[in-house]
């Protein structure tokens, strides 16, 4: 999925618990924006493999949960939205498609990284790719409560994230086309070897 559909997922996470706890509501919806867009910070660097931990972000948020209902001080409370919202990220994922410039050709069986037994979890493809348009209406059908509940600075980033997921899916295959122009035209003859092999292998055919 498209990284603004994750963001919305952390915040729909995160909004349960902010109506519980409002003295931590900023707390609660700023962790699940954070766990939920977190794991995708990998975009350049093993996509899917380096943050993404289905398996192990699932067994830290069963050993947080209940301690953050014990204890319900603002940090645990935090980091548990932080860690749940992280795995759903991960386990999402696997219903994508798969890690390919183009994944709407459903040529990739990569779809997230299990560390646990060190293989890569084939693509489910519910949602064919990052940016197909039921991708956006997830995003639309998460954002439409969240429209009404949240306020102030978080009301705006469910805002912008609808209007990046629109023009994401509107511009999805055309940005295919452009990433591998710009690789091909620009950074292959500008960039030295060393540099180049740090190209994620999905831009390089």
């Amino acid at each position: 999925m498209m990284l603004p559909t994750h963001a919305l997922v952390g915040l729909a996470i995160a909004l349960p618990v902010s109506v519980a706890f409002p003295e931590f509501a900023s707390l609660c919806l700023f962790s699940g924006l954070f766990g939920g867009v977190f794991p995708d910070f990998d975009l350049y660097i093993g996509h899917r493999k380096t943050l993404h931990f289905p398996v192990y972000y699932s067994v830290l948020s069963l050993l947080v949960i209940p301690a953050a209902v014990l204890v319900q001080t603002p940090w645990i409370i935090g980091i548990t939205i932080a860690l749940v919202a992280a795995t759903v990220h991960s386990v999402m994922d696997i219903f994508g498609g798969g890690l390919e410039l183009r994944p709407w050709e459903a040529t990739s069986e990569r779809a997230v990284y299990n560390h646990f037994h060190d293989h890569w979890i084939a693509p489910r493809r519910w949602v064919r790719y990052d940016g197909a348009p039921e991708d956006l209406l997830l995003s639309l059908s998460i954002a439409g409560p969240l429209l009404f509940v949240v306020e102030g600075r978080f009301l705006w980033i469910v805002v912008g994230a609808l209007a990046v997921s629109v023009s994401y899916v509107v511009l999805r295959r055309t940005l295919a086309t452009i990433a591998e122009t710009l690789v091909e035209n620009f950074l292959k003859k500008m960039l030295p070897d060393s540099l180049l092999a740090y190209l994620p292998a999905r831009y390089v055919r």
